[in-house]
């Protein structure tokens, strides 16, 4: 018989996906089932292993695709199949977030399980838009009520009229589509008109807004902002208050796509994190490997008569030495070689297996690099080129124009893992940039193009990493935006940087 498993319920914190707990990314780290609401940044679902099962119930404000009952029901099933599930809930677990009947369900089954705190919005939210939920000599103490859940027929509930008495900040969860009547009921119960109040919507996101104003005309200025769910009402004196963060990062605001490996979106999406931006990852791109292929177990075995080996990407160094390992080779067998890198981040790859690049072009690409070679090499030479089936033909043309030897042998492919968003054109729509780092991420993204991906493509920037990649994007009728001026990631990350900045100063 199996053993029992166990179920934690974690709170995802408000938002922003940094504001996790480290003990709460912990245990989605080793879950084999996470149950997840909306509201709920997809990059934490990345953190789960490949072999996790993830189920999305929907919660949401108005949009619950399952019921309270039938989420308990299932933790159960779950937990007593053996598996470790997270039920990973937005904000706090206990803060309005129905937790407690989980555990209930959860204590009445017999499954145990662990509770692990997150940061409830009704916190983050408001220091997120520069309102302290406390400040000295404006307010001692502050209170949360849902607001979701506040109307029953058009009437407050009976604690109302205590709870608008109190002092201090009055917060209200969910209660956007109830701000009448809130409104009204604390100005009936003797809050004064010009008590400050504000709205936040999407806190602690790229897209937060914030409206500010009094009891009189905090709906009016919400209904002209256009404010949307999911929002917070923030009612007291240190509403007034703006504390807002004076530190601007380069990126802020801006909402950026990626498409690429694991490796290089990950890479890319810290670099946008840290200079203040938000990403998202649109097509994640998997190697599929010919390092076994008899090819390359030729290439191996012909090691010492190749005096240059020439990389042109970071994968083709991890997959050359992965291969060189499972051959029953080692180190020795490249000790002769000279090696050429197409740039720094694929240097950097090869430094970390020990060696340094005895090549690297200036410009960052594959024409540049054949242009060094050819006028390093020697008639005595022997090139080998492990690399990707995609690979630029540009390379080919300009060493047999100087009558190098070389083997060019594919390596790897490069092949679609899958979309990373059902909808991906409603997906753009909310985007700035979208990166495309290889030809083959082209490939991959329009070969199963949907209705209106072209017109959402319209509303944004797209920005190439190299002129191949620009090309293979021109093919498909859009063109690019911008190309990096260095082919790596920080040159995707400064051109991108350098055009969201003159936007913004030719918006002020």
């Amino acid at each position: 018989m199996k053993e029992t498993g166990v179920v934690y319920l974690v709170g995802a914190g408000p938002g922003d996906p940094g504001l996790i707990t480290e003990k709460g990314l912990s245990r989605l780290r080793t879950c084999e089932a996470v149950v997840y609401d909306s509201l709920l940044s997809p990059r934490l679902l990345d953190e789960v292993p490949a072999h996790c099962r993830k189920i999305h119930v929907g919660k949401r404000a108005g949009h619950h695709s399952m019921k309270q009952e039938e989420i308990n029901q299932l933790l159960v099933e779950l937990a007593e199949k053996g598996l470790s599930v997270v039920r990973l809930k937005g904000g706090d677990p206990f803060v309005f977030g129905r937790g407690g009947e989980e555990i209930m369900a959860l204590t009445k089954a017999g499954i145990p399980y662990e509770v692990v705190s997150g940061v409830t919005s009704a916190v983050a939210a408001l220091a997120s838009a520069g309102i302290p939920v406390t400040h000295r000599a404006v307010s001692r103490s502050f209170h949360v009520m849902t607001g979701h859940t506040l109307s029953e027929k058009g009437a407050l509930p009976p604690d109302f009229a205590e709870f608008a008495g109190l002092s201090g900040t009055l917060v209200f969860l969910m209660g956007l589509g109830n701000l009448s009547l809130i409104v009204k009921g604390l100005l009936n119960r003797g809050k004064p008109g010009v008590t400050p109040a504000a709205v936040i919507q999407n806190g602690t996101l790229p897209e937060e807004r914030t409206v500010r104003g009094t009891l009189e005309d905090i709906e009016e200025k919400v209904l002209a902002a256009g404010i949307e769910s999911p929002a917070i009402i923030v009612v007291g004196e240190v509403a007034s208050l703006d504390f807002s963060s004076t530190l601007k990062h380069p990126l802020e605001g801006c909402r950026i796509g990626v498409t690429g490996t694991d490796s290089f979106t990950v890479r890319l999406g810290k670099q946008i994190k840290s200079l203040g931006g938000d990403w998202e990852c649109m097509l994640s791109l998997i190697i599929k490997s010919h390092r076994k292929d008899g090819k390359m177990k030729a290439a191996y075995e012909k090691l010492p008569s190749y005096t240059w080996i020439v990389f042109t990407s970071a994968n083709g160094v991890k997959e050359f030495f992965r291969g060189l390992l499972e051959w029953g080779y080692d180190f020795r067998s490249v000790g002769h070689v000279k090696f050429a890198a197409v740039g720094r981040g694929t240097a950097d790859e090869l430094l970390g297996h020990g060696f340094c690049a005895d090549y690297i072009p200036k410009k960052y690409q594959v024409q540049d690099l054949a242009a060094g070679l050819k006028g390093l090499i020697t008639g005595e030479d022997r090139l080998l080129i492990p690399r990707s089936s995609g690979g630029s033909k540009e390379l080919n043309e300009i060493l047999d124009e100087a009558g190098a030897f070389y083997h060019d042998i594919v390596l790897y492919d490069v092949a679609p893992a899958g979309l990373e968003t059902e909808n991906r054109a409603e997906a753009l729509r909310h985007l700035d940039y979208l990166t495309f780092s290889s030809a083959s991420g082209v490939e991959a993204f329009f070969k199963e193009a949907e209705e209106g991906i072209e017109e959402a493509l319209a509303g944004l920037k797209v920005v190439c990493i190299g002129d191949i990649t620009a090309k293979a994007l021109s093919e498909h009728g859009r063109k690019a935006d911008m190309i990096a001026g260095v082919y790596s990631i920080q040159g995707i990350t400064e051109v991108i940087c350098r055009d969201w900045n003159e936007e913004r100063s030719q918006l002020k």
